[in-house]
């Protein structure tokens, strides 16, 4: 009684366990197929639209192909792990020949520190050493280029085959034309201490931009007769930029005997546009005499201008007929503002400073004359 007993008991339990495997089996099923369509993507790569795999170089999958189903695995292992996603894709990627896609190499892979898909070893490789030097270019040789003898068959020896080269009529530049100006500085009266009169300062040339004829003139007028007045010819030279050298003649006249010198000097702009002059003159019985000129233009506006200028006038020795003494003769000074009512008529009003020297002015006392003058001047300035 006891043995079945015992066989029944074994009998039941079995039993038993069966039933509770066949009852939890369609819900293992269940499950398994649940995470499985959840990591799957909802639609096959080959369903996905516009997407063509087949043009794809590298790409061999079969058109016909269908999504394949994981395979079955046992119960108990589908109920204890899951699958990777990224297991899962790269499985689903089928067909794919990396290895005939262009560039791609097969062992770069095992490099570690190899760049995916780059086949260096396919890169030709820098040859410095075979690039080509200039000197050995060919037709690149300096004796090829312009210059040097002309070819035997050459039609003359400077390939010019007998044609000169001739005047272009309309060709030629207009910047060495000759051309002229007059200027009338100072077109002057004055009110001075003991007298008045008029004085007047002008210039003019005609030449290019190299050789001019010169001319300048300034004179004094005073009760009603000629007081003092020169006249100077040059020839001007252009020897620098703003600068040029003059040779000619200065000829005296007024009160006293004529005098008539040879005369040589230079003028320009320096810089901070002052214009400056000295000229040296020697006449008959020794006689000799410099003058120097500076002068500047102030604009004060584009129409107003104030015109400082001051003149230096030495002797060698005294000429009592003309009442000039030697060594340093007079110091003038004058300061002018003018208004440009255009650039060739311009009215001014100013003041004019002479100062006598030496044996000049004692000349001046004998004639009972200032040593020094105070002047206030008004005039127009003039320009041809």
């Amino acid at each position: 009684m006891k043995t079945n007993r015992r066989i029944t008991s074994t009998t039941i339990r079995r039993t038993a366990l069966l039933t509770a495997l066949l009852l939890t089996s369609p819900f293992s099923a269940w499950a398994q197929d649940t995470a499985g369509s959840a990591d799957a993507p909802k639609t096959p790569m080959h369903d996905m639209p516009s997407m063509d795999h087949s043009g794809m170089q590298g790409m061999t999958m079969p058109s016909d192909a269908k999504p394949t189903s994981p395979p079955k695995k046992s119960k108990k292992k589908a109920a204890t792990s899951k699958p990777p996603a990224d297991a899962k894709a790269s499985d689903d990627m089928q067909g794919m020949d990396h290895s005939s896609m262009p560039g791609m190499d097969k062992d770069a892979s095992k490099e570690p520190n190899a760049m995916p898909g780059m086949d260096h070893g396919a890169m030709p490789a820098m040859n410095h050493e075979a690039m080509p030097a200039m000197g050995a270019m060919p037709g690149m040789t300096m004796e090829s280029m312009q210059g040097g003898k002309a070819p035997p068959n050459a039609r003359s020896p400077d390939y010019s085959d007998g044609v000169t080269y001739g005047p272009m009529k309309g060709m030629d530049m207009a910047d060495n034309a000759p051309m002229g100006m007059l200027l009338i500085d100072q077109l002057e009266a004055f009110h001075g201490s003991d007298a008045n009169g008029q004085t007047w300062e002008a210039e003019g040339w005609y030449g290019n931009d190299v050789d001019k004829l010169w001319l300048r003139t300034e004179g004094e007028r005073s009760g009603g007769k000629l007081e003092d007045a020169d006249l100077e010819a040059f020839w001007n030279r252009n020897i620098a930029t703003f600068w040029s050298t003059q040779v000619g003649v200065r000829h005296d006249f007024g009160e006293g005997p004529s005098r008539t010198w040879a005369a040589v000097g230079v003028q320009g702009l320096s810089p901070y546009w002052f214009e400056l002059e000295a000229t040296a003159y020697v006449g008959q019985s020794g006689r000799t005499a410099a003058r120097l000129r500076a002068e500047y233009e102030l604009l004060l506006t584009q129409r107003l201008v104030l015109q400082p200028e001051a003149e230096v006038n030495l002797y060698g020795k005294d000429d009592p007929a003309r009442r000039i003494g030697s060594g340093l003769s007079d110091v003038q000074f004058g300061l002018r503002l003018r208004y440009e009512v255009s650039r060739q008529f311009a009215p001014y009003i100013g003041v004019n400073l002479i100062r006598r020297f030496g044996a000049t002015a004692d000349f001046a006392r004998e004639d009972f004359q200032p040593v020094f003058d105070r002047q206030i001047v008004a005039g127009v300035r003039l320009w041809f």
